[in-house]
């Protein structure tokens, strides 16, 4: 979880790989409507974000239900948003990657072919709820090379390199 452009994605690839698990990218779950609308800098209500954290929400039971470990990314802003994901679904856990927003703002600026740009950011840091000391999840700061981000990740979730938890 964490604002666009904070490193979810690459972090959760990361744990991908070395832990075997599937990865879906929380982006490809948005609607066509939600993706025009942040393409032209205008930020989702949360009217339109219940309807793609029910998407997420269901494939995250359709891998538990099949017994199977994976990893998604979703902002999950929102403590009421990670209410919803992990409604009925005890083995989710949030990781929040954070970096300081002119880290963020610069990645945004300079990524190829993405829809979110960074206009935006700031409403986005303004949603933010960190996670709170009931909740599932741990931070864990982009600092570093990705390979160092990787490991204090692994870690924080208490997850092996050789696929053990």
């Amino acid at each position: 979880m964490g604002v666009s452009g904070s490193g979810k994605t690459t972090v959760a690839k990361g744990i991908s790989t070395v832990m075997g698990w599937e990865f879906a990218e929380g982006d490809a779950f948005h609607s066509e409507a939600n993706v025009a609308k942040m393409r032209s800098g205008e930020a989702l209500s949360d009217e339109d974000r219940w309807p793609w954290l029910e998407s997420i929400g269901s494939w995250i039971s359709a891998k538990e239900s099949a017994g199977e470990s994976a990893v998604v990314t979703c902002s999950a802003l929102r403590r009421a948003y990670r209410d919803l994901l992990r409604r009925n679904r005890p083995h989710v856990r949030f990781l929040h990657i954070t970096a300081p927003a002119d880290v963020i703002r610069d990645r945004m600026e300079h990524r190829p072919g993405h829809y979110m740009p960074a206009s935006l950011l700031p409403s986005q840091i303004a949603t933010l709820e960190p996670l709170g000391d009931d909740e599932p999840g741990i931070p864990v700061t982009n600092e570093g090379t990705a390979a160092q981000v990787l490991d204090r990740a692994l870690s924080a979730l208490g997850l092996r390199k050789d696929n053990q938890p």
